[in-house]
């Protein structure tokens, strides 16, 4: 899926000091004291459950992108039957589901405890809900190629995908940003991090 462009950020001017930056969006409040830097050990553990989450969304980016690239240019990869080709996308349908599944009920719970962004009623979610509409979609019309009720076409399967890749971009970036280092220090110790195994 293509990335948006992003512009270049001018610089803050001359007669504004670091002080001023350092005022939250409110205006109001300052912002949050700067931490020590890490140390490469301490930066290790801190970004753990980063390095291990974007794992399984690599995983999930690699067989988007084998979907996505085979609708753009109507062929399925070079070797691939149909079948295999429907099989990849299902399997894409049933581990994003089981993965989703398994952070709601494990793995938010307790980073919500101290991290607003996993609450129940929060971004993660609703992004999780979004997904998982689109999940549904995309496992009827490739169930319906699967069984013969209907012909694989791959514009229909891109307007499918459409309708739920910029969400589930987003949410992959944005749980791994979450989850990295320099926020995770914020809220967990590192004897806390370690001992977190989902």
């Amino acid at each position: 899926m293509p990335s948006p462009e992003h512009g270049t950020m001018p610089g803050p001017p001359a007669d504004i000091s670091d002080k001023d930056i350092a005022v939250s969006k409110k205006g109001t409040e300052p912002a949050e004291p700067e931490l020590p830097k890490l140390s490469m050990e301490e930066f290790r553990v801190y970004n753990r459950l980063a390095v291990m989450m974007n794992a399984y969304h690599n995983h999930f980016r690699y067989t988007w992108n084998m979907l996505y690239k085979a609708c753009e240019s109507g062929t399925r990869p070079s070797g691939m039957s149909i079948r295999s080709f429907i099989s990849q996308g299902l399997h894409l349908c049933q581990v994003l589901t089981m993965h989703h599944t398994i952070e709601e009920q494990y793995v938010f719970p307790e980073l919500a405890e101290r991290m607003p962004a996993f609450g129940e009623h929060d971004h993660l979610i609703t992004q999780h809900e979004a997904i998982h509409e689109g999940l549904v979609k995309l496992e009827e019309y490739l169930d319906a190629c699967r069984s013969g009720e209907r012909e694989l076409r791959m514009p229909e399967l891109k307007e499918v995908m459409d309708t739920f890749g910029e969400v589930l971009w987003s949410h992959l970036d944005d749980e791994v940003r979450m989850l990295g280092a320099e926020n995770m220090r914020k809220f967990w110790s590192k004897q806390e991090i370690l001992a977190m195994n989902w």
